[in-house]
């Protein structure tokens, strides 16, 4: 997948350095090493090339970054998160750049991961909801449940934590300017995914100086209006994701499900947008955007793709057992360097001589 979590990676990257370039591995490679892709390596390109701070990608990069791939972008050195990335044969996928002294890194966002994504769709549970009530959740019964529940560190069931500050180092913190045109779109934009960045840049290419303000809906909303265990990202998740797209100038974080007068007066809009997807009735059966349809505001904008949220459950649903078996694979991989790790540590503290009072 392409996460918040890869975004506040890059954005950490980017602050290592003056130029970022992002190498994505093909589908191929990331089937062989780790288990089955959720996104398509097509749809990974364009998702990682519309996070703002990513200057180039290279399509179809090597699993094991070696000092010929650094050289042959021009890289001063190469960063990963303070995770650990094995090769399909338990090798450290960085070695020869860390050994060479062209190797960074940074913090991994606690609370994340694509292996607790794909649980959450597989397992369809609301604990992700952090404002439903807690009478609404359901346990993690199954065989995958009882892999992840912390075990490795990076790949257990967990919940992010947001921070103002968080928040801060994703916004861009840029006011509307004069000759902007502010646009205004809402909705839950949950997994965020291609479909939402087409639409996003379409609506982009509206103005010649846009200012787009996306309104996120509360968790209790996108679960009254689409059921099931939606949003499989909660409203803390689902704005960095939003905010870390190159296209988007601000997030109303539980935005009002109906586009009201206030609303439009307060943030100056110009025009509001919505793609070809269904548009769901208010709560009392209205029409949410009543209010800027009279206003001539209104526009229906086709990005021209057709993936939905539902789409990409639905990839993990029908291929329930190959990403079953991708997240065990992945947790034992991990608990084993960890274990490895741990003895090594262990047989250099016996090697040290020791002290005589």
């Amino acid at each position: 997948m392409v996460h918040y979590g890869h975004s506040n990676q890059l954005r950490q990257a980017k602050a290592m350095g003056g130029y970022l370039i992002v190498g994505v591995h093909t589908d191929a490679e990331i089937a062989k090493h780790k288990g089955p892709p959720v996104f398509t390596q097509a749809e990974r390109y364009k998702m990682v090339r519309a996070i703002k701070w990513v200057d180039e990608v290279v399509e179809g990069a090597p699993y094991v970054t070696t000092l010929d791939t650094l050289d042959r972008h021009t890289c001063d050195f190469c960063v990963h998160g303070d995770d650990i990335t094995l090769t399909v044969d338990g090798k450290d996928t960085y070695e020869e750049v860390k050994k060479s002294g062209r190797y960074r890194e940074c913090k991994r966002t606690q609370g994340v991961s694509t292996t607790d994504l794909v649980g959450r769709m597989l397992l369809m549970t609301k604990a992700h909801h952090r404002n439903i009530d807690s009478s609404n959740y359901q346990q993690h019964t199954d065989n995958f449940g009882k892999v992840c529940k912390g075990h490795s560190p990076w790949t257990g069931v967990s919940q992010f934590l947001q921070t103002s500050q968080k928040i801060i180092q994703f916004a861009s913190g840029q006011e509307p300017q004069n000759g902007d045109t502010v646009i205004y779109v809402a909705g839950a934009f949950d997994l965020f995914h291609i479909g939402h960045v087409d639409f996003l840049e379409a609506v982009h290419g509206l103005a010649e100086r846009p200012y787009i303000i996306v309104g996120l809906h509360f968790d209790q909303e996108v679960n009254r209006y689409k059921g099931k265990n939606y949003p499989i990202m909660n409203i803390h998740e689902r704005t960095l994701s939003v905010l870390a797209c190159r296209y988007v100038s601000e997030v109303v974080i539980g935005a009002p499900f109906e586009v009201t007068k206030d609303l439009l007066d307060h943030f100056k809009v110009e025009l509001v947008c919505h793609g070809k997807t269904n548009i769901y009735p208010c709560a009392d059966g209205m029409d949410p955007y009543a209010e800027p349809r009279r206003r001539g505001l209104w526009r229906t904008v086709d990005s021209g793709s057709s993936l939905t949220t539902d789409a990409i459950v639905q990839r993990i649903i029908k291929n329930r057992l190959l990403f079953e078996a991708r997240n065990q694979k992945k947790e034992a991989k991990e608990i084993a360097m960890i274990q490895a790790l741990k003895r090594r540590e262990e047989e250099k503290t016996k090697e040290r001589p020791q002290a005589v009072l």
